[in-house]
């Protein structure tokens, strides 16, 4: 019977999804403690399910492998950066060699980025504090980054775009986002400032050139 109630965001996802759901993020919140009070190398996955309740197999229906427990939202991240970037761009086509037009829809794309990563992540700093520490983890997220900037070049190339002016863009964005991480020492509710801080920054330094 209809109560008269708004249906809130639980209410409208089906009992087994967030049940799935659940069952993920306590995994992953499992991970990122033992992570943090013993290391990342000696935390095993049977550690991790059974802090979290569950058996191997599950743990192993949701991740592939303990490391990839630190990149869980790359997915969510990707598609709200290319999302944007994607809008953004396409108010602007053609971007031809303009690398302003270029910059801004990339900006676009990383303002939504880190509003996923606000939404999504909780362990953003201790993660970074984990993949800086290790050879391989960090292997792994450069081949992720690179992936993120190839995805900028295409949209913005599918928009118009020369391709030096795709490749220097989605550089710079990515140059602008690191920076912003580490100032802000991934604290994710400081990141959209420091982002926006260092494109502006440049925006300044662009005019003084033009100027001079």
């Amino acid at each position: 019977m209809d109560n008269g109630k708004p249906l809130g965001s639980d209410d409208e996802i089906p009992l087994r999804e967030r049940k799935r759901l659940r069952t993920r993020a306590a995994l992953i919140d499992a991970a990122m403690g033992l992570f943090a009070e013993h290391g990342f190398e000696t935390v095993t996955v049977s550690d991790i399910a059974r802090r979290a309740e569950v058996g191997r197999t599950t743990f192993f229906r949701y991740f592939t492998d303990k490391q990839e427990v630190l990149f869980a939202d790359e997915d969510q991240h990707r598609e709200a950066l290319v999302s944007a970037v994607d809008d953004a761009a396409g108010a602007v086509a053609p971007i031809g060699d303009s690398l302003d037009r270029a910059l801004s829809a990339g900006r676009a794309g990383l303002s939504a980025l880190v509003g996923s990563i606000a939404e999504h992540t909780n362990w953003l700093a201790e993660r970074e504090r984990l993949i800086n520490g290790d050879a391989a983890l960090l292997a792994r997220s450069l081949v992720k980054q690179r992936a993120y900037a190839a995805a900028v070049v295409d949209v913005l190339e599918r928009h118009g775009a020369d391709r030096e002016t795709a490749v220097l863009a989605a550089a710079v964005c990515q140059a602008c986002y690191e920076a912003a991480v580490a100032l802000t020492e991934a604290e994710p509710e400081r990141l959209p400032g420091a982002l926006e801080a260092a494109f502006d920054r440049l925006s300044a330094q662009g005019a003084n050139v033009r100027d001079d």
